[in-house]
């Protein structure tokens, strides 16, 4: 259904400027996801980092001319556009989908609760598709956005809608209500999810029920809510262990291997079911669906049938085979007091005698004081016989006392300290738990302990990418703009791959060492603003040619460029100053300033974009006052530059470890390099980085070698007893630098690191793998990546991260992921 632009401006009670006759079919909030701009509304949401109004004019260039937008925004150099001005952009985007929502008659299923709400959405969906047309939210969409975003895709193919609603404070979910319009109800259950929003659980509840205003009928799980509910014009289907008045009475469960019998009672019936699930969780959402089905009349013998045929729903609850025969249980899409004990309770009967390993975060906004909070904790654990916690973050390592009767302790305050501090090897024949708060990132040490096979490649992880910028972001002003460094083939990462997620991720520009790299980036798509640091008269056809911004860093190049401009009969070509405040390398001197910006104040033929300087050691304490210094010259030639040639520019000293280290040197641009590859320079271990790269290789052979012989090249690798050899397929001709050899450096291998013997060579290296068990020929080692890093190479041949990264041959395959 689509509807007229001048109807949506009378629905959501919007001033209007208009333009032309638009029918609109599809809501837009992100300037990226443009499919049909002529069909499109954008709605300009105000973000914790960005504005949708700094994107109108984009958003204008590629085809959109139907925006919804504050009222103090000017609208009036838009001549060709429709726009509708409101107090408010996100209430009107709900009004909107509201006024949808009111067109269509179909029963509307509304989900809330503290757990399980996803996970009941996908079973109903999965329970009931061969007799609905259904329209439900998209994975997780229950938020303020989320909600309008999925209601607005009803049509009239639909015959029924399940959507879910999330909150987190008081006086959201009356919006939500409004929006979805339900007219049945499901409460999954009220636990400590998001808890802090809250005085106490009344409250939240409460604040949950709201949902159910205008239901007809409210299905939820009675044992353990804070009061009854009470809904006179609704009807209340209520199901319990303990209540033998619920409508739906659980009498019994019996749990297999692989699945629960359930022997219940419903109208003084007794019924058996059985769900294809033993842990807790699984269980509870299932009764629910059960319930659901039961009050919109499906027969008991139907949904017993349907029931077996529910499969889990990604996020919850996973278990995978891990390393070293282990086996782990990832339950990282939430962590509170209450799902702890339903994943723990899982645990248990799925690692029968085998011992037990829990690896736990900070539990986030629980409600409780921490003292209180890991008691609860720990005497869960000492109740299921934990053999093993690993605790991760500041809070529960401060709190390790509580877990005196644990067998087995050890703390860490990141999970990047786990990562570095930890080997696979540690781990063997037992069940593990993860039970990590989002912000922990704990999917990293699943993959970590995933069991994986691989080819020989650099794996390329562009998740993590958009990861590290965000990371970087957080320490930025909103109003601070990004430069991210692409040069040198994206420190080896290949140069249109990471920025078409650059671009996609809205950075503000691109910086290349030479104009071929820009040229690169222009047909692949990217039509970034892009830097080139390393212009000179050779490439200034090509510059022009593909609109590439040069740095301008001696009298010698500002003079030629000019003077090509001016044969060019082209004017204010932007370009970017690069100033000498102490690195010694490129860039005017101060004294040379003066006169620089009064030529180009004379000439026209350039346009300042930026000026920049670069910082010396800005990763270094011991230098801090010569960064202060150097950014004291900086201030002061932007001042001249600027008061001579009458207009202001960006300005840019900062680099990645300046970012975190000098957050008063933001300026406005800052340069992201290295850092958004996933290497904090700074060494600070408080910013969350991920791993871009990861090199791996196979093992080609496997051979004996008894005491006294020599392996590979001038004889220089001797072994001293009978050992193991491994050849692995990777030599200094894909970068794996001849210093390695000898047994200066290490391939980590099952866990362990495995010391370099001999030379490397031009195609393969060997290594020693004598002490390290299972080893077979095509296992996948790691060269640097994840579990040993690339600035651990880096020490062993006293060299830098960057050097290592970009000196990954070109004859190495990339292969990209994104997650």
């Amino acid at each position: 259904m689509s509807y007229s632009i001048k109807h949506i401006a009378s629905i959501i009670h919007a001033d209007a400027t208009f333009f032309t006759e638009a029918e609109i079919e599809y809501l837009l909030i992100d300037s990226r996801k443009i499919i049909f701009p002529t069909a499109s509304l954008f709605f300009a949401l105000h973000g914790p980092r960005r504005d949708g109004h700094q994107f109108i004019n984009e958003l204008h260039e590629r085809g959109i001319r139907n925006f919804v937008v504050k009222k103090s925004l000017d609208t009036s150099s838009f001549h060709d556009s429709n726009f509708l001005l409101v107090d408010d952009v996100l209430l009107a985007l709900q009004a909107l989908a509201a006024f949808h929502r009111k067109q269509y008659s179909i029963p509307v299923i509304g989900i809330t609760g503290s757990n399980g709400k996803t996970i009941v959405k996908e079973w109903l969906y999965q329970l009931l598709q061969s007799d609905y047309n259904i329209v439900r939210s998209p994975r997780s969409y229950n938020s303020q956005v989320g909600v309008p975003l999925s209601v607005w895709q009803i049509n009239k193919q639909n015959t029924l809608g399940i959507f879910e609603a999330g909150i987190s404070t008081v006086k959201e979910m009356e919006l939500l209500e409004n929006t979805i319009k339900p007219t049945i109800g499901v409460l999954t259950n009220i636990g400590e999810v998001h808890s802090q929003g809250f005085d106490n659980d009344i409250e939240k509840l409460k604040e949950k029920l709201k949902l159910f205003a205008h239901c007809e009928e409210i299905i939820y799980a009675e044992d353990n809510l804070p009061f009854p509910i009470h809904f006179p014009n609704s009807k209340l289907f209520s199901w319990s262990r303990k209540n033998k008045q619920a409508d739906v009475f659980i009498e019994q469960e019996t749990k297999t291997t692989t699945a629960t019998s359930i022997i219940l009672v419903y109208r003084n019936k007794s019924y058996s079911i059985v769900v294809p699930f033993v842990d807790a969780a699984s269980i509870d959402n299932s009764i629910t669906c059960y319930c659901v089905l039961l009050a919109i009349n499906y027969s008991n013998d139907n949904i017993a049938k349907r029931l077996l045929q529910l499969v889990p729903v990604e996020m919850r609850l996973q278990l995978i085979k891990g390393t070293n025969n282990c086996s782990v249980l990832n339950d990282s899409y939430s962590n509170d007091v209450s799902s702890l004990g339903i994943a723990l309770d899982y645990l248990k009967q799925q690692s029968g005698n085998n011992a037990t390993t829990v690896i736990i975060s900070d539990i986030l906004q629980s409600g409780l004081s921490d003292d209180e909070l890991y008691q609860q904790v720990a005497i869960q654990l000492h109740e299921r016989a934990i053999h093993k916690l690993i605790g991760i973050g500041e809070n529960i390592s401060k709190h390790h006392f509580e877990f005196v009767n644990i067998q087995k302790t050890v703390f860490f305050s990141s999970t990047e300290q786990f990562l570095e501090n930890t080997n696979l090897h540690q781990f063997k024949d037992e069940f593990i738990l993860l039970k990590g708060a989002r912000v922990f990132a704990f999917e990293r040490i699943s993959k970590w302990l995933e069991q994986k096979v691989h080819q020989t490649v650099l794996e390329i992880n562009l998740s993590a990418i958009a990861h590290n910028l965000k990371e970087y972001q957080k320490h930025l002003l909103p109003s601070t703009k990004v430069m991210a460094m692409v040069k040198a083939y994206s420190y080896g990462s290949g140069t249109a791959e990471v920025a078409r997620v650059l671009q996609f991720c809205k950075v503000d520009y691109l910086a290349v060492a030479y104009a071929d790299e820009g040229v690169d980036l222009r047909k692949a798509g990217i039509s970034l603003p892009t830097m080139v640091m390393n212009a000179d008269e050779e490439s200034f056809d090509t510059l022009i040619e593909y609109s590439l911004e040069p740095e301008i860093y001696s009298f010698h190049i500002f003079n030629s460029f000019h003077q090509y401009l001016q044969q060019q009969a082209v004017t204010q070509f932007p370009v970017h100053i690069k100033l000498n405040t102490g690195m010694n390398r490129l860039g005017f001197e101060p004294d040379e300033i003066n006169e620089l910006s009064l030529q180009l104040n004379q000439q026209h033929t350039m346009v300042v974009k930026s000026v920049f300087s670069h910082l010396v050691a800005s990763e270094e304490l011991l230098h801090d006052g010569f960064t202060k210094h150097q950014s004291t010259l900086f201030e002061d030639a932007c001042k001249i530059i600027e008061k001579n040639i009458g207009y202001s520019f960006i300005k840019h000293i900062a680099n990645s470890a300046g970012i975190f280290r000098h957050p008063n040197l933001q300026f406005d641009m800052v340069r992201l390099g290295i850092g958004l590859y996933g290497v904090d320079s700074a060494d600070e271990n408080i910013l969350n980085l991920e791993t871009v790269a990861t090199l791996r290789s196979t093992i080609a052979q496997i051979r004996k070698v008894k005491s006294g012989e020599t392996i590979g090249y001038n004889r220089k690798g001797k072994v001293n007893r009978d050992s193991l050899i491994a050849i692995v397929r990777i030599g200094y001709a894909d970068g794996f630098s001849r210093k390695l050899g000898n047994g200066v450096g290490s391939i980590y291998v099952n866990g362990q690191l495995a010391k370099v013997v001999g030379n490397v060579c031009m195609d393969m290296t060997m290594i020693d793998v004598t002490d390290i068990e299972n080893v077979k020929e095509g296992d996948v080692v790691e060269i640097f990546g994840k579990h040993l890093a690339i600035q651990q190479i880096a020490e062993w041949i006293d060299t830098i991260a960057y050097e290592v990264m970009t000196g990954v041959s070109q004859r190495v395959k990339r292969v990209y992921v994104e997650e």
